[in-house]
């Protein structure tokens, strides 16, 4: 039985890549490396999930850990009762991928996602013993559920905004079919939001994410148009990312997000470090926005883990990723959208400016093309092709300074993502493509 971890936890086709049993031997495994003395979990709508769950429960369960079950839940939800109580968790999650799929995200103690050496640990329990552990265990947790954990989380994202409201923005949210049904309209209703209109919160356990949420925001634009709003947020299915449209409708990513945030809490002197932290698949111009700013730019590799590592490494308090992982660290150990998004309210508010203004200003994006080509099983590392690491280099070259060329595998999907940025819109899209047949015939061998 073997099992690796990815950018965000394990992920797998339910039922086979991520069986029952695969995911029991995961509990058991969590339960030893992770310790302590319950484990908190929560998952999102996915049809897989209830089956998935009960076997992780299971396998912390037999190794002598209660397990605290607060049903479905956003990640950030799960993280913030974790660091609440100073205990492990896991999040049955696969996040923005379709529902056939799902996952989980473990969670050390606190709240914080696993570094290396933890999941490795993680990894070598499960591949040394079978579903079902060989040896009488130490005790038998209790599973219980919690059902005030959520109400709970709720009021503490809303008293994030330090007492202050946001009376009178109107807002659609796009609950993506996920885990925010529970939470997103009830947290910005409290904090005084007049919510126009909520879509996608008829989660059927297929329905996740399908021409929804932060991955598909059309239908959230249309809403905003036709029911006059301020602005409309779509979160993704573990409600760990927001992506914004304004009042007319246009999508305000992850990098303009950011821009804002960053310029906003520099000028209240609220960003540690004068630094901002993002990976190395934001735009360039948010770079050069942020020079312009005055504000220090600190790059990662991709995924929200490895922006928490720089900001917790070094002290600063604001990183994120342009596909809306947002992390407010003084407020959060994760990326949470709904607490993404009512910041942005509560910026809004403050301002008293309209979001199309506020996103105009904050940043003039590049020229980005951003192509994902499918490896086929069993294909050759494309890391061996000479063809592609000279392709690589020949548009490089070409793009000089002007341009930027980012090729990574997918730590969640069987995909090489290949990223060009260029001076111009046909100059990125030409690169991409050259690069595309170079991936593609170094994955043929």
């Amino acid at each position: 039985m073997s099992l690796r971890f990815g950018t965000d936890g394990v992920r797998g086709a339910a039922g086979s890549e991520l069986s029952p049993e695969l995911v029991l031997a995961l509990g058991r495994a969590a339960a030893a490396v992770l310790g302590g003395s319950e484990f908190v979990v929560g998952r999102d709508t996915r049809l897989s999930g209830p089956m998935l769950q009960a076997a992780l429960s299971a396998g912390i369960a037999a190794e002598g850990l209660d397990v605290v079950d607060i049903g479905v839940a956003p990640t950030p939800a799960v993280a913030a009762v974790a660091a609440a109580r100073g205990v492990a968790a896991a999040v049955i999650s696969a996040s923005h991928n379709p529902y056939h799929d799902n996952g989980i995200k473990l969670l050390a103690p606190g709240g914080l996602k696993l570094n290396d050496d933890e999941e490795q640990q993680i990894e070598r329990a499960v591949a040394a013993r079978s579903a079902v552990a060989s040896g009488a265990p130490p005790a038998i947790g209790r599973l219980r559920s919690d059902d005030e954990a959520i109400p709970w989380y709720c009021r503490r994202v809303v008293d994030s905004l330090g007492g202050r409201r946001v009376d009178g923005i109107r807002v659609v949210v796009d609950c993506a079919n996920g885990a925010a049904t529970p939470t997103a309209e009830r947290i910005l209703a409290q904090a005084g939001a007049d919510v126009v209109h909520v879509i996608a919160a008829q989660p059927d356990g297929t329905n996740i994410n399908e021409r929804c949420g932060s991955t598909d925001p059309s239908l959230l634009a249309e809403s905003v148009r036709a029911h006059g709003a301020d602005v409309g947020l779509a979160l993704d299915g573990d409600a760990d990312r927001v992506i914004a449209v304004d009042e007319h409708g246009e999508i305000v990513d992850g990098d303009r997000l950011l821009a804002m945030f960053a310029v906003d809490l520099r000028e209240r002197d609220r960003l540690a470090g004068n630094t901002l932290v993002v990976t190395v698949m934001s735009n360039l111009g948010l770079q050069k926005a942020m020079e312009d700013a005055g504000v220090r730019v600190h790059r990662t590799a991709v995924g929200d883990r490895n922006v928490l590592e720089a900001l917790d490494g070094n002290g600063w308090s604001l990183g994120g990723e342009q596909s809306g992982h947002i992390i407010f660290r003084e407020l959060a150990t994760t990326g949470d959208g709904v607490l993404s998004g009512l910041l942005l309210l509560d910026l809004l508010r403050r301002s008293g400016r309209k979001l199309s203004e506020l996103a105009a200003e904050s940043m003039v994006s590049m020229p980005q093309v951003l192509r994902n080509v499918e490896i086929p099983p069993g294909s050759p590392p494309i890391s061996d092709s000479a063809r592609l690491s000279n392709e690589i280099r020949a548009v490089e070259d070409e793009l000089g300074t002007g341009g930027r060329v980012v090729l990574r595998a997918s730590g969640t999907e069987p995909l090489v993502r290949v990223m060009v940025e260029a001076q111009t819109e046909h100059a990125a899209a030409s690169a991409a493509q050259r690069l595309v047949d170079a991936v593609e015939e170094a994955a043929r061998g």
